[in-house]
């Protein structure tokens, strides 16, 4: 017989060589830079409330949960088997429990139910190793906790809503938001005509006996995108007579009729599938003013800026994620007689991708840490929140695409395959740039915070200047950046995207210098500081310390 042939009877399948899947873990306790970030920042008091969660978002069944909902998206029901309206999504059970887990670990109203210093943070915190387990849920869930200051600018609304958001119960029943036992906020801005320009929105709301601030209007128009439709109530930007306006519309009036609405579509989105996004029309919907007729942009921006600062940690996440996964991938497979993750290329890869997700998580929680501060009445802290919630928007969600693929090539031909869970990871990943303003949009913003608040851009240039003055290389950079900022004014529009990415670089050099690992630090300013870099994850200099960079980041189960 050759020595080729196999005897009859011998198994001829038998697994070897494949990494097991990253579960059963506590995401937050395999997360040091996210560790020692909570403790720094000012949240230290909710470790153990993080860590709670972390161990939620590493189960293998939760996990489990986010693959269910994803592959059983949210279908929209429009009547009744009597043929009544009812205009609502109908969701996997997976995202309902989901979402029960992530509102009983306060992850909507952790800041406004414990209001104290760092509680900003430990909720940022407590929504990026939940979005680990499903990004999908994350869209209501930051609404909620994103309206609460909008909703304070009409102190009636606020004392008849925020109580039903302070509930850390989640119940979905389509009932009167009065007799249920908390609530959930969605929103709705862009239109077909305008997308981010919402002051050429068409809707129209027109008073019902007077109009003003709290007063009761008929809205009559569309949204294009109408986020998380099957939601109690929702902020909505339309015309009124003193121009551009915010309401607040139920979805369902007090005697229980559903509000006059139609829901045309769901949105059959490229990722972010378990989550419902929809169009809708209003045909003389019931809504209350809030704030000033023509002050709804100012009114809802609030709104805006703390979901903008969950894009950015939302992304961050995602880094995290990838390279937990992408680690644990390489620690397990072997390749030409060795470990992937002993392979030198494969390490500088592994290492470069754990480098830009420790800058985001940084970046990320340090901001987090303004908005504390900012509610504590800190003037220089809102004048840094102020411009880098856009910097930060912009960048972090920038990386997120090409660090998610990757991630995603680490693991090779598997990385490719559904049950992987990188082909979500990678159709996730450009959401976060496109919500709550696009790139350019983050740019521009930046850009007029330079304008109208110069005090925004010298607390910028303090944060960053902490860490010039103990790192050369970052002083340099920080004087070219300053040099292109003042140079010819007509043309910083179209500089602008490159500005705004020297300035996030800036902003997370000097964050690393300070607070970050020293061989992470050297890495970063030796490469997206002094240029010694190429155009792919993988090229860091060979004085990195690939192997101490990688273990930092390895979630060691």
């Amino acid at each position: 017989m050759s020595t080729l042939e196999q005897p009859h009877g011998v198994r001829t399948h038998e697994v070897t060589n494949q990494a097991e899947p990253l579960v059963d873990y506590n995401v937050f306790e395999a997360d040091r830079v996210m560790g020692e970030a909570v403790r720094r920042e000012g949240a230290d008091w909710a470790v153990e409330k993080i860590s709670a969660v972390g161990e939620i978002a590493g189960r293998a069944d939760v996990i489990e949960l986010g693959r269910l909902a994803n592959e059983n998206p949210p279908k929209l029901r429009t009547h009744d088997r009597y043929g009544n309206r009812v205009d609502e999504p109908e969701f996997h059970p997976g995202w309902h429990e989901l979402m029960r887990l992530g509102i009983s670990q306060e992850l909507h109203s952790l800041p406004w139910r414990e209001p104290q210093p760092g509680a900003h943070v430990a909720r940022a915190a407590a929504f990026m190793c939940f979005s680990q387990a499903e990004a999908g849920v994350g869209c209501p869930i930051s609404m909620t906790y994103s309206v609460v200051p909008a909703l304070r600018k009409q102190p009636e609304l606020a004392d008849e809503w925020v109580p039903r958001i302070l509930s850390d119960v989640y119940d979905p029943r389509q009932i009167p938001a009065a007799e249920k036992d908390g609530s959930l906020f969605g929103m709705g801005m862009t239109e077909k005509q305008g997308g981010s320009d919402v002051r050429a929105n068409t809707t129209v709301g027109r008073p019902v006996n007077g109009g003003g601030p709290g007063a009761e209007y008929e809205l009559t128009g569309h949204k294009w995108f109408f986020s998380a439709p099957q939601c109690d109530a929702f902020l909505v930007l339309g015309q009124a007579e003193a121009g551009i306006s915010c309401f607040l519309m139920p979805r369902r009036l007090p005697d229980g009729e559903l509000n006059r609405f139609r829901l045309q579509r769901l949105k059959d989105k490229l990722g972010n599938r378990s989550n419902a996004s929809s169009e809708i029309e209003f045909d003389g919907a019931l809504a209350r003013l809030v704030g000033e007729e023509g002050a709804g942009v100012r009114t809802i921006i609030e709104m805006v800026n703390h979901t903008r600062l969950d894009c950015a940690t939302g992304s961050s996440t995602g880094m995290r994620h990838g390279v937990a996964m992408a680690i644990n991938h390489a620690d397990n497979r072997a390749t030409f007689g060795k470990l992937l993750v002993e392979h030198q290329l494969m390490q500088n890869v592994l290492a470069d991708l754990a480098v830009e997700s420790e800058a985001a998580t940084i970046s990320s929680l340090r901001l987090a840490r303004a908005y504390d501060e900012a509610i504590a009445g800190d003037d220089e802290a809102q004048a840094f929140k102020r411009i880098a919630n856009a910097v930060l928007k912009y960048w972090i969600c920038k990386r997120g695409p090409s660090h998610a693929v990757e991630c995603l090539e680490c693991v090779g031909g598997n990385g490719y395959v559904e049950e992987s869970g990188m082909p979500r990871l990678y159709r996730e990943a450009p959401l976060a740039s496109i919500w709550e303003g696009s790139g350019n949009v983050q740019c521009l913003d930046v850009l007029r915070a330079m304008v109208k608040n110069p005090d925004s851009v010298e607390a910028f240039a303090n944060e960053v200047g902490e860490g010039a003055t103990l790192e050369p290389r970052l002083d340099r950079f920080a004087a070219r950046l300053r040099q292109d900022l003042q140079t010819d004014p007509a043309t910083l529009e179209s500089r602008a995207r490159s500005l705004v990415e020297r300035m996030a670089l800036a902003l997370q050099g000097s964050l690393l210098v300070r607070f970050g690992d020293e061989a992470v630090a050297e890495a970063f300013c030796a490469s997206r500081l002094e240029g010694d870099w190429g155009h792919a994850f993988g090229t860091l200099p060979p004085g990195a310390d690939f192997t101490r960079i990688i273990d930092r980041h390895r979630a060691a189960v």
